[in-house]
């Protein structure tokens, strides 16, 4: 059993709005090709946790309800503290008790992601609030300080079968994704909110490593990426994060990733699992 101190960790609320989707501009594809598409924001009634990443007419779409606060700084909170597992609850609007989990953050647009069951996504309006207990940062493992955990919820954590194997993390993963492959997003100076992109434009590349079966809410291990504060490339550091978002048509995008763990060092290894999803611990 790994040691941590999970019983530290302060449990407080944070909330936002079903956010309504912004634009109808056209989205340039990697090839010159402008589409008008859905993508960002609202409710998704038809794409939902466990589903394919890849094959949606739409670009950057976000699994679930994606909600937001138009105030900065109260978004910026809430894009933070809320993490991947987080229990949410409707609290106003016709399907107000209804209950949900944190799929992840979607960095740029800054919503926060957040999963339903299908009969409450009928009942849910844009402006609809939803409050998220928000739980998780500053989670740390005792015998491993080098590896920083991030945006996950203590009780998801610990559910994800990570072992301990000379003196490394083993944790299970779908797919291991080389670090040349990481765009979008990469350079921020924050890891702990938001996200970055699988570039997809190479299909052939993406096949041979079959990302192309990754599924929305599936585990896998970013190559030489450091998030231990910012995220950029590091020889040799390893992250572990979750799939949030679908492919994407643009140039420099693809499915986006919010990270839940990384350490500079090679002390955390991958396990490829094809069932390593959070949906199986959160359904």
């Amino acid at each position: 059993m790994l040691k941590s101190n999970r019983d530290k960790i302060v449990k407080w609320s944070v909330q936002g709005k079903i956010h309504h989707p912004l634009g109808g501009t056209y989205r340039i594809t990697h090839n010159g090709e402008p589409r008008i598409l859905p993508a960002t924001g609202g409710i998704t009634y038809n794409v939902k946790l466990g589903d394919p990443a890849f094959g949606w007419v739409g670009d950057h779409v976000e699994p679930g309800v994606s909600i937001r606060n138009e105030d900065k700084s109260q978004n910026a909170a809430l894009t933070t503290f809320a993490c991947v597992g987080n229990e949410a609850k409707v609290v106003s609007g016709d399907a107000k008790g209804a209950k949900g989990y944190v799929i992840g953050v979607h960095g740029g647009i800054d919503h926060t992601i957040i999963h339903f069951e299908q009969e409450d996504l009928e009942n849910m309006a844009i402006d609809d609030k939803i409050l998220v207990r928000a739980y998780g940062q500053g989670l740390a493992l005792d015998d491993y300080p080098d590896v920083k955990i991030q945006s996950i919820d203590p009780e998801l954590f610990f559910k994800l079968d990570i072992k301990e194997e000379d003196g490394k993390l083993v944790v299970p993963v779908v797919a291991e994704v080389p670090a040349y492959l990481m765009g979008s997003g990469i350079g921020s100076g924050n890891a702990y909110t938001g996200d970055y992109d699988i570039m997809t434009a190479d299909e052939e590349e993406i096949k041979r490593l079959g990302l192309d079966k990754l599924k929305f809410g599936d585990l896998v291990l970013l190559q030489d990426a450091d998030n231990t504060f910012g995220r950029g490339h590091y020889k040799g550091a390893v992250s572990i994060g979750v799939v949030i978002h679908s492919d994407c048509v643009k140039a420099g995008h693809g499915p986006g990733i919010t990270t839940i763990m990384s350490c500079k060092q090679p002390m955390i290894k991958g396990k490829i699992d094809s069932n390593s999803n959070i949906a199986k611990h959160l359904l």
